[in-house]
């Protein structure tokens, strides 16, 4: 369980159990307590089919923890839904109109984060078909995306094209990254121990390495002035986008 896709993989995949009353995720050591009613075998079965080498490592009785205030957190997940969806327009278009597929991959990878935090929030109480149905076109709307990104590298990496505008690729990301630098900060105030909030830090986390990679290639483009940095930090952060794409498929069965 290293990311928020993850987490909701298996919270689908044990939510039509009625004898399963809470989810406790740990999500940096990869640990779930599961508080249920009976069914050990139904509920550890389902977790196995999701192939994520897990262990049993106990059961014992214990009452389901007290749950955390909950409008607080999604008021925050809100502005960091928000925050990335933006970037991931303005990343996009100053993405095409200085032909860096750093900016442009770095969109769609901004594109992933919005669709993660979009399911926890929209699909909250709601059908599982519903989820299933949303994640299967997120899915694939991110897969296509990302396959045409690998494409045009290609085809950039084969045939004469421009170099990128360094100071677009530089500026924005700096832009992106103050931007993930606020979602940390409103995530890590929220001071909540609840799984999805320590995800979205990760996620969060994860996106600002990320952004320190696209203004680091802005900066070879421009000494080296090659277009080859822009390229190899696009097709990087295109494998993330792809297997983020993957995690959100899997959501869907």
């Amino acid at each position: 369980m290293d990311c928020p896709s993850e987490e909701q993989m298996i919270r689908m995949k044990l939510e039509t159990y009625t004898q399963v009353k809470y989810l406790d995720f740990d999500i940096p050591n990869r640990k779930l307590e599961v508080y249920h009613l009976e069914a050990i075998e139904e509920i550890r079965s389902s977790i196995a089919e999701l192939k994520f080498n897990e262990t049993l490592q106990g059961t014992e009785e214990a009452e389901p923890p007290v749950m955390e205030d909950q409008s607080k957190q999604k008021k925050i997940l809100w502005w960091v839904l928000g925050i990335n969806f933006g970037f991931f327009i303005i990343e996009m278009t100053t993405g095409w109109i200085s032909s860096s597929m750093g900016l442009i991959a770095d969109s769609l990878d901004m594109l992933a984060d919005s669709i993660v935090y979009a399911l926890s929030l929209f699909a909250v109480g709601g059908a599982i078909a519903r989820k299933k149905k949303v994640a299967k076109f997120s899915g694939y709307f991110q897969m296509a995306l990302a396959t045409l990104g690998f494409m045009e590298v290609l085809r950039r990496f084969f045939t004469e094209s421009e170099t990128p505008l360094f100071q677009w690729m530089i500026i924005v990301s700096i832009f992106a990254l103050l931007g993930n630098l606020i979602s940390l900060w409103l995530i890590n105030k929220a001071k909540s121990k609840e799984a999805h909030m320590q995800a979205s830090a990760i996620f969060t986390s994860n996106d600002i390495i990320v952004n320190g990679g696209v203004i680091l290639a802005g900066t070879l483009v421009y000494f080296l002035d090659s277009k080859w940095p822009d390229l190899v930090i696009g097709a990087i952060v295109f494998t993330f986008v792809m297997q983020g794409a993957i995690k959100i498929l899997k959501l869907s069965k």
